[in-house]
């Protein structure tokens, strides 16, 4: 005696012809392995975010640097940037309300989280991490945590990982930070360097999904030979903190302005195109390009390169400025209510390293 059973996952239909088992167990096994096939992706969903009160405006730094308010907005898209001021603050103080937000949003006890990834360059101090730190100020005691240095793209690595970890089937709630006070490496006597740049963190929630949501698909890429542009040359082992590097402004970021916007227009357009191609979408099926928020230029070349219209693309940079490895989450969180569920989003970044990347998520919430 033969029978058949049909097994529908979400993404295919099988129909197995087997005889008639004797042995329950056996069977009851079967289908379990058959439930363990299922394809595990990471669903955002949840988002949070944080900027602090204090605001530098354009016109501050027209009292501080030669520059004025249109040349700066004609450049860059940016009209004010945060800055997180006040005795002992660091960017864990940028973490922790980001990641209370999230949580409140999803309804969840800090204590359910089972690791936090804190995306940075300007950690609170080398070690203990500030994903640790972060971690105690929550009370959070039953994750592990880590941080991940990759500049602007830091976000989109630290979500890659965040969502193999989900992935894995070993973990349920992975909480992904880009976090960044850049006002402490920021040379405020710098003009080319100081309008760029303000602080904040964003967060996301990652779960486990079996409907196709979440973190699909994502191109990430490096080339060491571009450091030389955009870098911070002390306070590390090749440089330590030092009578001199203090002098020579060491500790502060340093950018080459014309090679760095150079490669990342080329950089973070091409990823971005190369992502669709490959999943086989068109600019149709995109619902909206979340960009790194560095540049307004490099953004709109991002964007035409995909072919996508102004209204897809979203910006924020007018109001926090380059945020580091926080503009993305901090993007997403500023209009995750325009976003429904199942829409195409395209998250694209460029930073120092260099980093790029272009990442596919379909929207879960």
């Amino acid at each position: 005696m033969r029978f058949s059973i049909l097994f529908a996952t979400s993404s295919k239909q099988m129909t197995i012809v087997m005889p008639l088992a004797p042995n329950v167990l056996y069977f009851l096994k079967f289908v379990i392995q058959i439930n363990y096939m299922q394809k595990i992706t990471a669903a955002i969903t949840a988002v949070g975010g944080f900027v602090p009160k204090d605001v530098l405006t354009n016109a501050d730094f027209e009292k501080m640097v030669d520059t004025n308010d249109e040349w700066i907005k004609t450049r860059t898209g940016i009209e004010e940037r945060h800055i997180l001021k006040g005795e002992g603050l660091a960017t864990s103080d940028l973490v922790v309300p980001a990641v209370q937000d999230l949580c409140k949003r999803r309804g969840i006890d800090p204590n359910e989280i089972d690791c936090m990834i804190v995306a940075t360059i300007t950690p609170d101090m080398f070690f203990p991490n500030t994903a640790n730190v972060a971690c105690d100020k929550l009370g959070i005691k039953n994750a592990w945590g880590f941080d991940v240095l990759a500049a602007c793209s830091g976000f989109l690595y630290s979500l890659t990982t965040g969502a193999a970890l989900v992935e894995s089937g070993r973990y349920k709630k992975v909480v992904v930070v880009g976090a960044d006070k850049m006002s402490a490496i920021t040379d405020y006597t710098d003009r080319a360097t100081c309008i760029l740049f303000g602080d904040g963190a964003g967060a996301v929630l990652l779960e486990p999904d079996t409907d196709g949501y979440g973190v699909l698909d994502s191109i990430l890429k490096s080339d060491g030979s571009g450091g030389k542009y955009l870098n911070m040359k002390g306070g590390g082992s090749l440089n330590p903190p030092s009578a001199e590097t203090i002098a020579n402004k060491m500790h502060y970021m340093f950018q080459d302005g014309q090679p760095v916007f150079k490669f990342a227009v080329t950089g973070m357009a091409d990823v971005s195109y190369e992502l669709i191609q490959r999943n086989n979408l068109t600019a149709d099926d995109i619902a909206f390009l979340v960009p790194h928020q560095a540049n307004k230029r490099i953004i709109d070349a991002t964007a035409r390169r995909m072919g996508l219209s102004d209204e897809k693309v979203l910006m924020n940079i007018q109001r926090y400025g380059n945020t580091t490895a926080a503009t993305i989450p901090l993007c997403i969180w500023d209009y995750q209510d325009r976003m429904k569920k199942g829409d195409n989003i395209v998250l694209a970044a460029f930073g120092g390293g260099f980093t790029w990347g272009a990442t596919w998520v379909k929207w879960f919430i």
